[in-house]
């Protein structure tokens, strides 16, 4: 692939200081698929693996004004949306992207670290629905996040096909409700549009894994950008994020483990 060749993605998200999750993995994620990697940071975490201590919301024109940037000179093949943190950004997001509805939008709902930490308003789950699942190509929630998004109690497959079906009404075109929250032996990720439904199924691997949502919903942009169809880029994705928590590791002292995308791209080639 050459450089003039290459596809560009752009992430809309939080930095993550400890390297495991958002901005960081999202841009490590492009790059391992071979997309190049935009980025607009909407907040400041000071966290590592143990947890998160501090959360700086970056000023809404700040914000505006990278997505102005980068939208403005780079060929965007695809977007992705992670942390968002309060309604004014979601609000600030929605406004920029709102005459580039040509590009794809792959939205994940970010509200709670992995750590348990909260990273977004108690309020943002509607402001979420209100303006920005409206213009989603896909979104990917959690099986929590989907219960604050839908305000259902997920208990069982029907429950998890009844969420993604509200968020369908919401207006998402399609929706990947995601099982790793879940219990059994495997992780059942459902996979739901207008047309289809497809369900893929995993074991379910030891441990506690950083970054899990943000390399997964990563992953699927770079699919879209290099051209995939949606269920060829989600079946893809969660193949890459199989692979990359097989390959995982430990970098600090607390108990969580990050996704090794390297070995990953490294095996791609």
């Amino acid at each position: 692939m050459t450089s003039s060749s290459r596809p560009a993605a752009l992430t809309i998200a939080g930095s993550d200081s400890g390297g495991g999750a958002g901005i960081q993995a999202d841009l490590r994620t492009f790059a391992a698929f071979g997309v190049h990697g935009t980025s607009a940071i909407t907040a400041l975490t000071a966290q590592n693996t143990r947890g998160v201590t501090a959360v700086h919301v970056a000023p809404r024109a700040v914000v505006r004004a990278q997505i102005e940037a980068v939208l403005g000179d780079f060929p965007i093949a695809a977007i992705k949306l992670g942390m968002l943190a309060t309604p004014a950004i979601v609000r600030v997001v929605a406004q920029a992207l709102a005459a580039r509805k040509r590009i794809p939008l792959v939205v994940d709902p970010v509200l709670v670290a992995t750590t348990g930490a909260r990273l977004a308003r108690e309020d943002l789950a509607e402001s979420l629905r209100r303006h920005l699942l409206p213009h989603a190509d896909l979104v990917t929630p959690n099986l929590p996040e989907a219960e604050r998004l839908t305000g259902l109690r997920i208990r069982n497959d029907a429950d998890r096909l009844r969420a993604a079906r509200l968020l369908l009404d919401d207006g998402a075109r399609a929706v990947l409700l995601k099982g790793g929250h879940g219990k059994g032996r495997e992780v059942r990720d459902l996979l739901l549009t207008g047309q289809e439904e497809h369900v893929f199924a995993q074991a379910r691997m030891p441990g506690e894994h950083h970054g899990t949502g943000c390399t997964l919903s990563a992953a699927i942009a770079a699919g879209i950008a290099l051209g995939e169809s949606l269920v060829d880029a989600v079946a893809t994705a969660i193949d890459f994020v199989g692979g990359a928590i097989a390959s995982g590791y430990r970098p600090g002292r607390g108990k969580l483990h990050v996704l090794d995308t390297q070995a990953i791209a490294t095996a791609m080639r």
